[in-house]
């Protein structure tokens, strides 16, 4: 290439670089004078980063519900969210993946460091991972119910600027329509429900619905009051707005409602996290023991250790539970189960299964049927009778098979020990030396090949290991009294080797504990029962809430209140229930049939009230002291709430100590003491013989 070409090039490209920029600076002008410059201006302000938040959640929401066992979680988490989020399924979908991911971030590095604690010991990690796969539910109920307080907090404001929108309109669905026009806020999304429901054609019809999926029972009962009075009208009461007096009324129930979350999750905040944490500390702290006192080897790699880690494994799940059912307040009560095909219900429609699962279930009509009914009633249980003896039968198979499977692994692990075990011929505090314990194993090694030979036979004698012993390459130049100590150690071990097998004890210990698991479901009703009955007082309190907004409320009737009880009520549903059913054979008897069924003091002197508004004088007059002492019923739930808290504190720090307990005691203290007692004393004895 010449110089004249080179030349010809640079020209042209430098031609061409002037024409680009003159170009670029007349159409930059036509764009400021176009449109585009005033488009550019809207857009401004409006465009996100190059990160958005919301879209990342957006897209990870998308991938989840690909993932099959994702799926299930983010299923169960919408079914929560979209009855907070109403009617938004962008803000359902962020929620949800939001919940999630942050559960994700959690329980992924516990199970990487699950599998790396325990990864020598196959059958605790299985156990372990189990068990942290269920704590993704507590994790998801922890977060939803953030949500749930959340917009309890926020209802508070919410109903403030109703009693200020109402002064000025004094019409309730406008107030109501005004205020639910702050977007930002989950209540404004349910102010919008509620305003619907009063402006539609059928506004009962769609108050029914909306009780269904109204997220507590205070929007329940602001619904309900907004409609009676925009069908009924407002009227004065010691010269103040009846409606606005209700509203007040439900402002305080929730205030009181916060109050006691609040105290509850200060009060459990840390018992969940130590009930779990002995199963994590249970590797590190043996290994720690065996690293200072290598005496104790014998116990914690051996049967003893395993058994002792299975029972504290057990004792940590069950606290975890109970800890978890003492927590819950109710604000996450939503049920997101599948309540009309459940996987009890699929292996109940299939005839084999279902006659056999009939033999257990006592018959329709006998006493121990309607015992069992009754639990379920007043455990507020959604299952079915058939489903519960499904889990029960069920839990029961699982059981025994589980404990099998132990078993055998115990004795593998017996059987391992005794094959890996560095073999000394005394005990000593602290580690073997490098030199003392490759001499150890190489004697280890030495009794494996004896072990392989003999093993399986029963009926070896010492005579026959001492002849093969005296054969082999290991002892040629070994005296008689080295040959001894070789026979009598490899016999003393093949004894251990040939009784580790399943025995007829073992079989029997697993039918114990299948019977106990047939029990387990039974148990936790009870449980939950005694846990309503804590909870009776506080919602006796609701019912006098209830009342007081109603009693002065036109048109409004003991039928109308009991309807009112019902939908608010959970331990007295049921017989709330069949009282309304019986009431229009006769009030009064429904009422006194009702009232023999409930013990609870402060619900019978309702109920007796209740017969008095049927027959003799007005609902506000049979409720005139609920006005009057209206003070002294705060006070006293205030007083209830704190019993309650301390109660429910006291009950679960013995339960979520407990599992912490048993490790440091069972499975630290009580070893290393009993186990260095023991060998000191055989270390002197052997002294003694040597001198």
């Amino acid at each position: 290439m010449n110089n004249t070409t080179i030349f010809y090039i640079m020209g042209g490209s430098a031609v061409a670089f002037t024409f680009v920029i003159i170009l670029y600076i007349l159409l930059s002008k036509r764009m400021q004078k176009s449109e585009y410059k005033r488009i550019q201006k809207l857009q401004q302000g409006t465009k996100v980063s190059n990160f958005s938040s919301e879209i990342l959640f957006q897209k990870l929401y998308i991938t989840y519900i690909k993932i099959p066992f994702l799926k299930k979680y983010i299923l169960k988490l919408r079914r929560r969210i979209e009855i907070i989020n109403i009617q938004d399924e962008y803000n359902t979908r962020k929620d949800t993946a939001k919940i999630l991911t942050k559960t994700l971030v959690i329980i992924v590095p516990v199970i990487s460091i699950t599998l790396i604690i325990t990864s020598s010991n196959i059958l605790l990690m299985c156990i372990l991972l189990i068990f942290e796969i269920f704590m993704v539910d507590t994790l998801i109920d922890g977060l939803v119910d953030k949500i749930d307080s959340k917009l309890l907090k926020e209802q508070i404001e919410f109903f403030s600027e109703i009693r200020h929108a109402y002064h000025e309109f004094n019409m309730v669905e406008e107030a109501i329509y005004q205020v639910s026009q702050d977007d930002e806020l989950n209540v404004s999304r349910q102010g919008e429900k509620i305003y619907d429901v009063l402006i539609s054609n059928d506004p009962e019809t769609e108050l029914e619905k909306y009780y269904d999926v109204a997220p507590n029972t205070f929007l329940k009962e602001f619904a309900g009051v907004s409609y009676l009075t925009k069908e009924f009208g407002d009227r004065k009461v010691n010269g103040a707005s009846l409606y606005l007096k209700n509203v007040n009324n439900i402002t305080q129930e929730m205030q009181l409602e916060i109050l006691k979350r609040d105290k509850l999750n200060y009060v459990f905040q840390s018992l969940a996290v130590i009930s779990i944490a002995p199963i994590l500390l249970l590797e590190p702290l043996k290994n720690w023991a065996i690293s200072n006192f290598s005496f104790t080897a014998n116990w914690y790699l051996g049967k003893p250790g395993m058994i002792v880690q299975i029972l504290i494994l057990l004792i940590t799940f069950i606290s975890y539970i109970l800890v978890r059912k003492l927590k819950d307040n109710g604000s996450t009560g939503i049920n997101t189960k599948n309540t009309e095909n459940p996987w009890q219900q699929k292996l109940y429609k299939k005839k084999s299964i279902k006659k056999f699962v009939d033999l257990f279930i006592p018959k329709q009509g006998t006493k121990e049927y309607r015992k069992v009914q009754q639990l379920l009633k007043d455990s507020a249980s959604s299952l079915k009778i058939e489903w519960l003896y499904v889990n029960r039968i069920a839990l029961t198979i699982l059981i025994f098979i589980a404990s099998l499977i132990v078993f055998v692994q115990l004795h593998r692990v017996a059987i391992n020990y005794v094959y890996t075990e560095p073999t000394t011929d005394y005990n000593i505090i602290g580690g073997l030396s490098i030199k003392d314990e490759k001499k150890a194993i190489e004697i280890t090694k030495q009794d494996n090949v004896f072990l392989d030979k003999f093993k399986g036979n029963l009926r070896i004698t010492e005579k026959e290991i001492k002849f093969a012993v005296e054969k082999s390459k290991y002892y040629e130049q070994a005296d008689e009294k080295e040959i001894n100590t070789a026979v009598q150690r490899i016999n003393k071990k093949l004894q251990v080797i040939n009784s580790e097998y399943l025995q007829w004890f073992e079989l029997l210990l697993a039918f114990v504990f299948a019977l106990i698991a047939y029990m387990v479901p039974m148990w936790v009703l009870m449980f939950q029962v005694k846990m309503r009955q804590l909870e009776m007082e506080d919602e006796v309190m609701q019912f006098q809430t209830i009342i007081l907004m109603l009693m002065r409320i036109e048109r409004v009737n003991v039928e109308i209140i009991l309807e009112w009880l019902e939908r608010y009520s959970n331990i007295f549903k049921a017989p709330i229930t069949k009282c309304l059913n019986n009431y229009e054979a006769g009030a009064w008897e429904a009422l006194e049939q009702m009232k023999e069924e409930v013990s609870y003091l402060q619900l019978i002197r309702i109920i007796e009230s209740l017969q008095a508004a049927v027959e003799k004088i007005p609902i506000k007059d049979a409720f005139d002291e609920l006005d009057s002492e209206r003070e002294y019923y705060q006070a006293k739930r205030k007083e209830s709430n704190e019993r309650l808290i301390s109660r429910k504190g006291m009950i679960g720090k013995f339960i979520g100590f407990a599992p912490m307990v048993c490790m440091f005691v069972g499975y630290l203290i009580i070893p290393l003491v009993f186990i260095g007692l023991t060998s000191m004393s055989s270390s002197f004895s052997s002294m003694s013989s040597m001198k």
